[in-house]
């Protein structure tokens, strides 16, 4: 199909996923209410240590649509856990295209 982006070295046991959350009403949430939703986050991530990253989240609506890399989804369920953040599916990114795989 699509020739595929190399998007990390091989040998990292990460891999990319998609996390969707829903969160009634978290596309009318302040600056502050985001804020401090992120740095539930980022607490929560300090403590599970660098088996997981955040890469960055998409608001929309009621739901927020967040790009980790992560060892396994046991870990983003765990990220869950400590942030008091919820889950409603997790989905791993195998692949990424964009307009560069057009230059392959």
């Amino acid at each position: 199909m699509f020739p595929s982006r190399t998007v990390q070295p091989k040998g990292n046991k990460m891999k990319r996923y998609m996390i969707e959350r829903a969160i009634p009403g978290v596309g009318q949430f302040s600056t502050t209410e985001l804020c401090g939703a992120a740095r539930a986050s980022n607490q929560a991530l300090a403590t599970i240590g660098p088996r997981i990253q955040w890469q960055h989240s998409y608001v929309a609506g009621d739901k927020t649509f967040c790009i980790y890399l992560a060892e396994s989804e046991a870990d983003i369920r765990r990220h869950s856990e400590l942030s008091g953040i919820p889950v409603t599916s997790i989905t791993e990114i195998p692949q990424v295209i964009d307009p560069l795989t057009a230059n392959n």
